[in-house]
Order: structure tokens, then C-alpha cells, then sequence
């Protein structure tokens, strides 16, 4: 088909051109509709009658449950907002269920290949699940789209409103409930995929060694010749064992919230602190015994005959194979072998004198000799990117792991959260059309009048929408807030 046009026509001709490709743009919107996988649909609705019936009787029990489910998750979520807004001390943000999703605020844009593409493929079986039920019950759909609103990707249906408007309630609810079960079932499938990863992947990588570091930032405390580098395997944080990353952090969690550690080292390498420059309190009343020039050196305190002294030491030297210690008492049974062979020294446990949320860790990634680090240890979370997965053969790509399991979170997350939201008895979403089913299957008996089943399904429309708004508008603030 060939359009001619002439020039003053130009706008209605370019109107018409993207009508014949399916495609519709206006502001902040980008949509695109085809009837191509109409056949495809047919042919998933006729697989096993009796099956997909079962199939999707049981989405619609589910999407019942998740509409009230949803309404409680929305009050919950909501009441914990409120409670961070208005405490001094606002704790547990993170730990929320749904949190507001704004890229470059709290989704970093490394990640937001991971969460675009996630949120298509949700969305993509969300509507598949719409247009299988639909045919299923004799419905016709027109066609199937995406789209982009703003920078946010998205799917949908179209189907024959006259033809959903003859069929019975229970089934109009088998269709309206069918995105949000294959929400729910792709959530699981993705949880179990991602449980089960590691045996996918076992002929060509392997768990349970150790952490790999896949990323270091530039500039950071994990970087440079005596840091770690892409390839390392962390084993350890002190006497803490690192098997997975889970271990990585929980271990950086227990050195972030106990007291520094102590370490055994020969009592005869301890020199007054006088002979290093003038001992002196910082601003938080910690002491600090070495000069500020000196880049190898930190101020340790022990004990000496119940009292506290202070010594400058070489850290690295001093800390090379010694044993961690609380107190003296942890050192009586382990002597230090000095540079002569015949010779052994007493010990003392030394516990460095640094500023309140400061720790030393050392870093253990053999064959390498071990890392030092000195600083507040979540900084350490934020500067080194690991992996569970260490490949078999040296030609394997590090990031492939990494790669599928970020993806299969992101799925998670992103699919159940549109199960969630889409089952809120809300307007323009899933639940509006649930809860006026719903009102039509049960109430007709009861409330004969259509119009006041209309109406109290309204006022129900008004409070769930009311109450995502709430969700939304303070999520929003928050998030643009911290």
C-alpha cells in the first residue's frame, strides 16, 4: 500500500502511515499494537482444555487472595512510612516490602538495563496471561503492544469489549485474574531458577570456595598494588570464614557492630609512644600516637601492668600471621617466633587506637598476601562487586553468573510487585475490573440494583486508589528526600 499526499497534508499522510504500522505517539508515550501473535494465543488456549480451566480457576482464587492481601500489604507499608517520616531516628527503610523505584535516586543506572528488561518480560507474560484466558472463554482479542511511558516499558491487550461483557462473572474474573497469576507464577519460577543456579551451572562453575571479586571500584579502599583485584578469592575477614557473599557480608556486618579485635604481637617490639611524636586525643577522645605523616604506621593500645599504654607499629610487619585476641589472657598460650629460631618471645594483645566506626580488617584472598583495610567496613560493600561463582576454565566470563542472577532477582522483585499492585482494587489497573466482577458475582442477589452495586464498587475504587496514591506520593518523598 503506497500513500501520496500532498504537501499541506503532510501531518494527517505521517498520522496515517504510523496507523498502518501500529504504531501511536503523544507526549511522554510511545505505543505500538499488532495482531501477530493473535495465532500464537489461539494455539496456547487450546493446549489442554481441562488443564488451562484448572489453570486458571486457580489464578482466580489467587487473584482474590492477593486483592485483599494486596489492601494489607498497602496498610502495612504505609503505616511504615508514616512511622520513618515522623521519627527522629528512621530506621528500616530498606527493609520495606514495596519501595518506590526512582532510577539514579535508589536504582543505580548500572542496573537499569536489569530492571527495564525485567519489567518488559513481566509485563509481556502478565498480558500473555490476559490473552490465553480471554480466548479461552471465547473472547477475541484485537491485538497485542507495547509501550514506553516516559522511560518505563510496558505491555497490554486489547480484547472485544462487547464479547467480555456477555460472558459471566466468574468468567470475566478468570481473565482479569490471569495477569496477575502469571505474575506470581513467574515470580516463583524465576526464585526457584535462582535457588537452583548453582546446579545449572556446576559442570562449568563452582560455589563454596570463597567470594570472587568481579568489580573493584577505582580510587577506593579495596584498590591498588596491595588491594584486591578482579579474579581474587576472598576466603576471610579476620577469623570470620568467607564461603559465599552472604558470609562476605554478614562478616563485614559483625566487624561494623563489635568492638576492634585485638592482635597478638611480641611484647618486645613495643617501643614508647614518645619515640614516634607527641601522643595526642582526637575530637572523638580517641587516642592517636603516630605522625600524621606516617602512611604504614598506627597507634595501637594494651594493657601493661593494669594500665594502658600506647605504641606506634608497623602495621603490615606486626599483623603478618598474628592471631586475633581480646585480651591478654587470649596470648599467654601463643608465643611469636622471632628472626632467630632459638629464640621465642612473650605476647601482648595490642588493639588499634582508631576513631569510633573505624576498624582495621585484614583480608585474607591466597595466594596474595593478606589486604589491610582501615575504614568504616560497609565502605567495603560498596567498593568491591562479588560473586559466588568461580569459573572451572580460565576462558569462562567472570559476569555471566552475575549476570543471570541480577536478572532473576530484578524478575522477582518486579513481577511480584506487579502482581501486587495490579491486584489493588484500584482505577485504571487489574483490580478495578477484579472487584466489579467480583461485586457482580456475589452481590447481584443481595443489592439488586446495578446501579448501587455500581456505586459501592466505586467507593471501594476510591479508597484503593486513594490508599496506592498515599503509598506512591510518600515513597516518592521519601526516596527524594534521603
Amino acid at each position: 500500500m503506497y500513500l501520496i499526499c500532498l504537501s499541506e497534508s503532510y501531518g494527517h499522510c505521517y498520522e496515517m502511515w504510523l496507523g498502518s504500522k501500529g504504531l501511536s505517539l503523544s507526549p511522554f508515550h510511545i505505543r505500538w499494537q499488532t495482531s501477530l501473535f493473535n495465532r500464537l494465543f489461539s494455539r496456547c488456549a487450546r493446549i489442554n482444555p481441562h488443564a488451562l480451566y484448572l489453570w486458571f480457576t486457580s489464578g482466580l482464587v489467587f487473584g482474590l487472595v492477593s486483592m485483599c492481601g494486596s489492601v494489607v500489604l498497602l496498610i502495612r507499608t504505609l503505616q511504615q512510612t508514616v512511622h520513618q517520616m515522623t521519627s527522629d531516628h528512621p530506621q528500616g527503610a530498606n527493609q520495606q516490602t514495596l519501595q518506590v523505584v526512582v532510577p539514579g535516586i535508589n536504582l543505580p543506572v548500572s542496573q537499569l538495563a536489569y530492571f527495564f528488561s525485567a519489567l518488559l518480560v513481566s509485563g509481556v507474560i502478565h498480558e500473555l496471561g490476559h490473552a490465553v484466558a480471554a480466548i479461552r472463554e471465547q473472547v477475541r482479542v484485537n491485538g497485542f503492544g507495547v509501550f514506553v511511558f516516559v522511560v518505563y516499558p510496558g505491555a497490554f491487550v486489547d480484547l472485544f469489549t462487547t464479547h467480555l461483557n456477555l460472558i459471566s462473572p466468574a468468567q470475566q474474573l478468570r481473565i482479569f485474574c490471569a495477569g496477575v497469576w502469571h505474575n506470581f507464577v513467574l515470580c516463583v519460577a524465576a526464585l526457584c531458577f535462582l535457588f537452583l543456579l548453582p546446579v545449572f551451572l556446576f559442570p562449568v562453575y563452582y560455589t563454596g570456595a570463597g567470594a570472587l571479586v568481579t568489580e573493584v571500584v577505582q580510587g577506593s579502599p579495596a584498590d591498588g598494588p596491595r588491594g584486591l583485584s578482579i579474579g581474587d578469592m576472598v576466603t576471610g575477614l579476620e577469623d570470620c570464614d568467607v564461603r559465599t557473599v552472604e558470609d562476605w557480608n554478614s562478616c563485614l556486618t559483625i566487624h561494623t557492630h563489635t568492638p576492634q579485635t585485638g592482635y597478638c604481637v611480641p611484647t618486645h617490639t613495643l617501643q614508647p609512644s614518645w619515640a614516634h611524636g607527641r601522643v595526642y586525643r582526637r575530637l572523638d577522645t580517641s587516642i592517636e600516637c603516630c605522625s600524621n605523616n606516617s602512611l604504614t604506621d598506627l597507634c595501637f593500645s594494651y594493657t601493661k601492668l593494669q594500665e594502658k599504654e600506647y605504641a606506634c607499629l608497623p602495621a603490615r610487619k606486626m599483623l603478618s600471621g598474628s592471631r586475633v585476641c581480646r585480651s591478654n589472657a587470649d596470648c599467654l598460650t601463643h608465643t611469636h617466633l622471632d628472626t632467630d629460631p632459638d629464640t621465642h618471645s612473650p605476647s601482648v594483645c595490642v588493639t588499634p587506637s582508631l576513631e569510633n566506626q573505624t576498624r582495621l580488617i585484614r583480608l585474607t584472598h591466597p595466594p596474595n598476601t593478606q589486604m589491610l583495610f582501615v575504614g568504616y567496613p560497609p565502605h567495603l560493600q560498596y567498593a568491591v562487586s562479588l560473586t559466588n561463582f568461580a569459573p572451572r576454565f580460565g576462558f569462562l566470563n567472570l559476569d555471566l553468573p552475575v549476570v543471570m542472577e541480577t536478572f532473576c532477582k530484578y524478575v522477582v522483585s518486579l513481577s511480584g510487585a506487579l502482581a501486587v499492585v495490579n491486584s489493588v482494587p484500584c482505577f485504571a489497573l487489574d483490580g478495578q475490573w477484579m472487584l466489579s466482577a467480583l461485586l457482580e458475582a456475589t452481590l447481584v442477589t443481595v443489592v439488586t440494583d446495578r446501579q448501587h452495586r455500581e456505586l459501592i464498587g466505586f467507593f471501594l475504587l476510591l479508597g484503593g486508589s486513594a490508599l496506592l496514591a498515599a503509598n506512591v506520593a510518600l515513597g516518592l518523598w521519601m526516596v527524594t528526600a534521603r
